[in-house]
C-alpha cells in the first residue's frame, strides 16, 4: 500500500513540473497587466511581412451585454505577453517562421495552443467562453479563414498596452 501512494506522489509531482514547464514557456509572466482599448474604426486584415507570418487573434464571445468590463482574454506567445481582447475584437502580430507556442487566459482557466509559422501565410485563432449553471468552459483554436474574415470584418481592433 505504501509503494502505490508513493507511486501516486510521484506521479502528481512529475505532472505538476510538467504542467507548469508548459505555462512559462506560452505565456508571459503571470503578475503582468495588459490594458486594451477597442478601436471600432478598423476592420482591416494585413498582409504578413516579408519573410514573416501573420497571426490573429478574434476573441469571440457572441451576443452578449456587458455590465462594466467583458471579459479580457491576454494572449501569449513563446513566453511574452503579446496582446489582449475584451469583448468581441482582434488584433495581430507579426511572427518569425517556425514552431509556435500560443497561451490565452481570462483569469480563471488558460488554454493552450500551437503551430508551425510558415513564412508569407496568415493564421487565424479564436477564443470563446462557454458558461452554464455550473460550468465554465474556455476554448483557443484555430478557426476557418472566411470565419476569421467575418468576424474581423465585425469586430473592432483591439489595441494593447502590454505592461512588462
Amino acid at each position: 500500500m505504501r509503494v502505490a501512494i508513493i507511486i501516486v506522489l510521484l506521479a502528481t509531482a512529475a505532472f505538476a513540473q510538467n504542467q507548469s514547464a508548459v505555462v512559462p514557456s506560452a505565456c508571459g509572466p503571470k503578475d503582468t497587466d495588459v490594458d486594451v482599448k477597442l478601436d471600432k474604426s478598423q476592420h482591416i486584415i494585413s498582409q504578413p511581412e516579408a519573410g514573416k507570418a501573420r497571426v490573429y487573434f478574434i476573441q469571440d464571445i457572441g451576443k452578449i451585454s456587458c455590465i462594466g468590463t467583458c471579459v479580457k482574454t491576454k494572449i501569449g506567445l513563446d513566453g511574452t505577453w503579446v496582446g489582449a481582447n475584451k469583448h468581441n475584437s482582434y488584433f495581430s502580430v507579426s511572427v518569425e517562421p517556425g514552431e509556435r507556442h500560443l497561451c490565452a487566459t481570462p483569469g480563471p482557466m488558460t488554454a493552450f495552443a500551437h503551430f508551425t509559422a510558415e513564412a508569407g501565410k496568415t493564421y487565424y485563432f479564436r477564443t470563446r467562453a462557454f458558461s452554464g449553471d455550473a460550468q465554465w468552459l474556455f476554448d483557443f483554436d484555430p478557426i476557418d479563414s472566411d470565419q476569421a474574415k467575418y468576424l474581423i470584418a465585425s469586430f473592432p481592433l483591439s489595441v494593447s498596452h502590454v505592461d512588462q
